[in-house]
């Protein structure tokens, strides 16, 4: 029986690009088109199949344990972005400024989607979605560059829209305008979670 359950939420791609240096900034590059591999993007800095532990994952690992890496890709929603601008009073925020990977429109509440879903698209890619990418202060440095004084108002205002974090289960062609279908768990929401979260 199968495990993951076709949607008809459907998603269009609206942006593509890559980090080339995460050293030296979080912005990314745009392209109109990509060759995804298993290590995710070509020139993508968060790419490849391992990466250092971070800030996110300290209850579990050492900050630098080398573990999985789950998070190859940053994915968005056109739809929360424009809601972050607006909560942040922007007229927009450019995609290459928070550092995304893919941008997607048409997914309801996407930050929220299932962990374990996947993106499909039609020539037969697979990105498995790992877990909501929470806020940090980075983009806003990028966003204070391009607009004085609203880089700080970054963090709170995408809270609950930042997106999330990606990994590459099947590769090959992606390009903007494809369009990816939603695939979630067949499994129910565990019964413990709120006494865990409490915990």
């Amino acid at each position: 029986m199968p495990a993951l359950k076709p949607t008809s939420f459907t998603g269009t791609i609206t942006w593509l690009g890559h980090v080339p240096s995460r050293a030296v900034s979080l912005r990314a590059v745009p392209a109109d088109a990509v060759q995804v591999t298993l290590d995710g993007f070509p020139g993508e800095d968060h790419g490849g199949p391992t990466r250092p532990s971070c800030a996110r994952v300290r209850s579990q690992y050492t900050p630098g344990t080398e573990i999985r890496n789950t998070r190859q890709l940053c994915i968005v929603s056109a739809e929360e972005l424009a809601l972050t601008a607006e909560a942040m009073g922007l007229e927009r925020i450019d995609p290459s400024w928070v550092g995304a990977s893919l941008v997607i429109e048409g997914i309801p509440d996407f930050t929220h989607v299932p962990p374990a879903s996947r993106l499909m698209s039609e020539s037969g890619v697979g990105i498995a979605i790992d877990i909501e990418n929470r806020p940090c202060i980075f983009p806003g440095k990028e966003i204070e560059v391009e607009a004085e004084g609203f880089g700080a108002r970054y963090k709170p205002a995408a809270k609950g829209r930042r997106g999330v974090t990606a990994w590459v289960e099947h590769g090959g062609p992606l390009a903007v305008g494809d369009v990816l279908t939603l695939h979630v768990p067949d499994q129910p929401v565990w019964s413990h979670l709120e006494a865990a979260r409490a915990g």
